[in-house]
């Protein structure tokens, strides 16, 4: 079976266990999924499976998309994915191939990858968790501000410019996020609908891949 599907975030609700516990959930769309094409060590020089989700309509598809996703009988797709393999692919896995949730059946705990919600310019109080400046006692219209981002002393030998890697104010957000061990309350395969534990990166209709937990640890 794939390693990974790609879905679309639906959004949040809530449902209840066979023990009547109620658990909020993530609804994601996942698949179905086609598999593009199927790389190897001979050919490509490592082992991978590329994965495509949602039509994309043909004049809005480039003549190299038509090519390549013709080669596997397919047309073309809006979202590709490559997950590198650990070894070569099985026989069950081949170009053309088409996946649902059936995929995950049997998976208890899942990773979640996708990008996170764009927050524009924030602060240091908010992008980095920084305290801020004293409330009182003469503070005046600094209470949200970094405070000192340390001299050329610190920095000797290197010049005078604030070292890579500084935290301070700027854009927050639009990055590629993974959050791991969400629990799979449910899978619904006539509406190819994953119920997952827990918030997802990104925002409603954000494109996101599922894929079974690398690790064991539960959280």
């Amino acid at each position: 079976m794939l390693p990974g599907i790609l879905g679309k975030k639906i959004g949040m609700t809530q449902v209840y266990d066979e023990n009547d516990v109620l658990h909020p959930v993530t609804v994601v769309q996942a698949g179905p999924c086609t598999v593009m094409q199927v790389k190897n060590t001979d050919t490509d020089g490592y082992d991978a499976v590329q994965i495509g989700f949602e039509d994309c309509k043909p004049h809005r598809s480039r003549k190299p998309q038509i090519g390549h996703a013709g080669r596997a009988g397919v047309r073309a797709k809006k979202h590709l994915r490559e997950i590198r393999l650990p070894e070569p692919a099985g026989e069950d896995i081949r170009a053309g191939e088409t996946y649902g949730v059936e995929a995950l059946e049997g998976v208890e705990y899942v990773d979640i990858i996708g990008v996170s919600k764009g927050k524009g310019f924030a602060g240091v109080m908010k992008r980095h968790g920084f305290s801020g400046q004293p409330a009182s006692h003469g503070a005046e219209k600094t209470h949200r501000s970094a405070g000192s981002i340390a001299g050329h002393a610190s920095n000797a030998g290197l010049g005078g410019d604030i070292k890579k890697g500084k935290r301070m104010a700027g854009h927050m957000g639009v990055d590629r996020t993974t959050t791991r061990h969400h629990k799979l309350i449910g899978i619904d395969k006539e509406n190819n609908l994953l119920l997952i534990k827990g918030p997802v990166p990104g925002a409603k209709g954000q494109v996101v891949m599922v894929r079974k937990s690398k690790t064991a640890r539960i959280r």
